[in-house]
């Protein structure tokens, strides 16, 4: 399906001015066997960024940081990084850091020699070196342990730490919060980000985790089957996804049939909306947020207004989650999340007949079916 409500793609003048060609991938493809992982992927990141590659398990995220890296040829493509073409290079030559999902320790030495282990200088500045690092990840005292005495989480910072070491121009990060709880993850993903922008070391970080993206970087590239869907920042994927997979993807949602008439206009049950969309097409569908449904205290005539029954409410700490059906059509179901400062909290009771806002501003058209 395709979204009429928004451009393909808009060019964003304001990350040039801030050096948003410092890594540059210029229609990069890779194939294995017959199997096209990357096709044209063409992506500029910014100096100090922190940018997150979003996606299911085999959308080539993970293939395409390793093609930063070094670890994966590329078959056709450019890459740059101030101004090196780096795709050519050996992974040595790439002047980065890399923390994989696994942290990949040497299980047979302590915490010092892995973080010491890509540093060439003197004994005395390399302890003092090291010192500096487990000092920036919260490790001090901690040199003489071996990876097994640790927990996963410090195990993390064991990596990063010894990713920082040669104070590499880029950090590569491939998921690697995944294998912690979720206590855990969610303390170091603050802890990883401060430190990012305390360090301003440009950073691209894997994840299929969409809560990771959201809360961590300044841009996300949704990815999806090879491509790259859209490119943004966390708001803009979230509130102005530009394709029905990014929509779907990225939080919950709301998948509404409409109808499209000769003018262009939308009807959704008994609601009428003038989308002005392209009039070779009969249907489509509207996606909305569930907190973007307003349940509310009393009718009033408005665009947007209708009525509701409420089939099902599930508490999830701070919303009640309702599960609505239209009374014009109650085979079209709408999720609402309603917070208890809201006028409508306390109408959410099953089987009530409510009132319900769809505000048109809410609202993202999909086509579907052309004449």
């Amino acid at each position: 399906m395709r979204n009429l409500d928004l451009p393909v793609a808009t060019h964003d003048t304001s990350l040039e001015a801030k050096g948003a060609g410092w890594l540059t991938m210029a229609n990069v493809n890779k194939s294995f066997s017959a199997t096209a992982v990357l096709k044209g992927i063409s992506l500029a990141v910014r100096k100090g960024e922190f940018l997150c590659l979003l996606g299911p398990s085999g959308c080539g995220k993970t293939t395409l940081l390793r093609i930063l890296a070094g670890l994966e040829r590329q078959d056709t493509g450019l890459i740059e990084m101030a101004g090196t073409n780096i795709g050519i290079l050996p992974p040595a030559k790439r002047n980065y850091g890399i923390v994989f999902q696994s942290y990949a320790l040497f299980p047979n030495m302590t915490v010092e020699e892995n973080v010491a282990y890509a540093l060439r200088m003197p004994r005395a500045h390399r302890t003092r070196r090291v010192g500096e690092l487990l000092d920036m990840v919260g490790l001090c005292g901690k040199e003489g342990h071996y990876p097994a005495q640790l927990s996963g989480g410090q195990q993390q910072r064991v990596a990063l730490a010894r990713a920082l070491a040669t104070q590499p121009s880029l950090l590569l990060l491939d998921e690697p919060l995944s294998a912690l709880d979720a206590k855990v993850r969610e303390h170091l993903r603050h802890e990883l980000r401060t430190l990012q922008r305390k360090l301003g070391i440009t950073t691209i970080m894997v994840t299929h985790d969409q809560d990771e993206a959201l809360g961590m970087a300044d841009r996300i590239a949704v990815m999806a089957q090879g491509r790259i869907e859209q490119l943004g920042t966390p708001e803009q994927i979230y509130h102005q996804p530009q394709t029905a997979f990014v929509a779907d993807f990225v939080g919950r949602a709301n998948w509404l049939p409409i109808d499209i008439d000769d003018h262009g206009s939308v009807r959704l049950g008994d609601l009428h909306f003038d989308a002005k969309l392209p009039t070779r097409y009969t249907t489509g569908t509207a996606f909305c947020r569930p907190e973007h449904v307003r349940v509310e205290a009393s009718w009033r005539a408005a665009e947007g207004m209708t009525m509701a029954i409420v089939e099902g409410v599930e508490f999830h700490g701070g919303v009640r989650r309702g599960v609505l059906s239209l009374c014009a059509d109650r085979d079209i179901k709408v999720q609402a999340d309603v917070s208890p400062n809201e006028a409508g909290y306390d109408r959410l009771v099953i089987g009530n007949r409510v009132p319900i806002f769809l505000a048109h501003d809410k609202l993202r058209f999909f086509t579907g079916i052309a004449k």
